[in-house]
């Protein structure tokens, strides 16, 4: 299996897990957040949703420069919007990564404010920063969800919730 073909494999597997987490959010709740230094449910399940995206543009460009480009978090109200952008970026994600090649993957991206420079990173490494900061933000929706008493979906086997613990 090529390098491509196992992150294309993993990326499936991580919008699986994503989804249903995604899924689970009340629409009442997209105000909520556990504590006041917190993002709301509304800000981190964008982010989540947003997240495939990043490997369209990790492999479309060369860097992210939040000095000229700020971010500006797409506008969701209820589950079925956040869906439906979850799955646009996964889509769209996906297929730059199942397109690309490893010469692509190879090459420089960095992450930088104007003259600060956050990181300089393959490409490829870029793209599993990508998976990783999805796995972690799902794990904070997994605590903002238990807080809220909303059971969790299992993410790599059952929760405590799909087994009765």
């Amino acid at each position: 299996m090529s390098i491509i073909e196992m992150l294309v494999k993993e990326m499936n597997q991580e919008a699986e897990t994503t989804r249903k987490m995604l899924s689970r959010i009340p629409n009442d709740k997209y105000d909520w957040k556990p504590h006041e230094k917190s993002m709301s449910m509304r800000q981190l399940a964008t982010h989540i949703a947003e997240l495939p995206s990043w490997v369209s543009m990790i492999l479309t460009t060369e860097e992210l420069d939040f000095a000229s480009n700020p971010y500006k978090p797409v506008v969701i109200n209820n589950t079925a919007e956040l869906l439906e952008l979850f799955e646009k970026s996964f889509a769209d994600g996906k297929a730059h990564l199942a397109a690309t090649n490893e010469d692509k993957l190879a090459e420089n991206w960095t992450l930088r404010k104007g003259d600060q420079i956050y990181s300089v990173s393959t490409k490829a490494e870029m793209v599993r920063i990508a998976f990783s900061q999805t796995v972690h933000h799902r794990a904070q929706l997994g605590v903002y969800l238990r807080l809220l008493n909303i059971p969790i979906p299992g993410s790599y086997g059952p929760s405590a919730d799909e087994t009765g613990f």
